[in-house]
């Protein structure tokens, strides 16, 4: 059976940093930091303090207001960018699609946090009897993935992703797959996170993987920086439609990119450290070069996964240096998720948009809060300003808890 093309026709983005695409990009390519003190509860307690939130979101602007009080805030995130997208491919009310060959596949590292929270205090507090019956519907993680099918009738392949920071990857991944071997023409895929919330930052600070730069809020999240001591929380999400290039063509869509591979694998190592020299993050950039047909010299550009996390960071230097051998020193990196923040679940989306935007714009956002080179760390990881760069392919990576590891490739679209 010959694959099929698959080409990216629609982009959707709610980030700390911008509440649509067009913001978002501008704000990176201004290396703008989103973090700022925590609003959503009070962090006085906590050993960290800030995050990178998203700002003046209006879920109802996207759905009906019944609906999105019934649906937690990473549901709404993911309704949200996924009208932004269909709108921005032009199929928000086109009756021509079958609905059979449009499907969903949206994913989220933690799903219903904050509802979890506040339905737990509402059982402490007031009994059992007082639970709310929407509470199940609102915390689990697929029912991002269910509104949005219900939003756009789709039909097809309808499910979520959960592999913590590799969960968007993972979904887009998988949509490309669905659409590559014929089980569907369309298909709306991404990921969605609200993780700033007192349990999830008085764990993740607990654990020692944020930084308590409470001080250097802005500069705090540093990727491959010497200096750099945990990465901040984000929250967001993004969406990303994939079309089989005909049915693209036919109906004369914006094509943005190309995507060509997909490279999944397992550490089997520890639960949350990378394994040694990202012998597993080699191995998924490998497996996405060799689906695309991509050679070291043919990838001018990787979005890292980039945390800002002492052993993150240099377990994936090594990786790209493994894989890319001599060419490592022409590569172009960086890390969008020194402006961002680290959005969990969501952060494989935003990523590999960003990659997208890159083909199709020839311009590399930077790293920004760059200022200590780490000796180890020793690629070009576009230091603090944007640079103009020729891109035709570039890889994606994302790297989570329990040793997940995705790369998605994405190329120029040439007809």
């Amino acid at each position: 059976m010959s694959k099929r093309r698959v080409v990216v026709t629609g982009l959707g983005a709610i980030t700390p940093v911008g509440n649509d695409v067009a913001t978002t990009w501008q704000s990176l390519l201004e290396g703008r930091s989103g973090a700022g003190p925590i609003t959503k509860f009070d962090s006085t307690p906590f050993a960290v303090k800030f995050a990178c939130e998203v700002k003046d979101f209006d879920p109802f602007a996207y759905m009906e207001r019944k609906e999105a009080k019934r649906a937690d805030l990473f549901a709404q995130y993911a309704v949200a960018t996924a009208v932004q997208a269909m709108r921005d491919a032009k199929l928000e009310n086109n009756t021509e699609i079958d609905p059979d060959r449009l499907g969903v596949i949206i994913g989220s590292g933690i799903g219903g946090l904050k509802t979890f929270e506040e339905q737990h205090d509402t059982y402490r507090e007031r009994g059992p009897s007082k639970i709310s019956p929407f509470f199940i519907p609102m915390f689990i993680s697929d029912i991002a993935a269910g509104l949005v099918s219900m939003q756009f009738n789709a039909r097809g392949p309808n499910y979520a992703t959960v592999s913590a920071c590799a969960t968007s990857a993972h979904a887009i991944g998988d949509a490309y797959r669905a659409v590559q071997y014929g089980d569907a023409d369309l298909m709306i895929t991404g990921g969605a996170e609200a993780a700033v919330t007192a349990m999830s930052i008085g764990g993740f600070a607990n654990m020692r993987a944020l930084s308590e730069r409470n001080d250097e809020m802005l500069t705090a999240s540093r990727p491959f920086d010497a200096t750099r001591d945990g990465f901040v929380m984000g929250e967001g999400g993004a969406t990303i439609i994939l079309e089989e290039l005909e049915h693209a063509l036919k109906r004369g869509a914006n094509i943005y990119a190309e995507i060509v591979g997909y490279g999944a694998t397992g550490d089997a190592y520890h639960l949350t450290s990378p394994a040694p020299n990202g012998e597993g993050a080699q191995r998924a950039m490998k497996r996405a070069m060799q689906d695309a047909g991509l050679t070291p010299e043919t990838v001018q550009y990787v979005n890292a996964h980039g945390t800002s996390t002492p052993a993150n960071d240099l377990n994936e230097t090594k990786a790209i240096r493994a894989v890319f051998g001599e060419s490592a020193d022409d590569l172009s990196v960086s890390s969008t998720k020194s402006c961002t923040g680290h959005m969990l679940g969501a952060a494989g989306a935003v990523e590999f948009l960003i990659s997208a935007l890159v083909v199709r714009d020839g311009i590399i956002p930077p790293t920004i809060n760059y200022c200590t080179p780490d000796p180890e760390c020793d690629l070009d990881y576009t230091p603090n300003t944007a640079r103009r760069r020729d891109v035709t392919a570039a890889l994606s990576n994302s790297f989570g808890f329990g040793g997940h590891n995705v790369t998605l490739a994405v190329r120029r679209y040439e007809p």
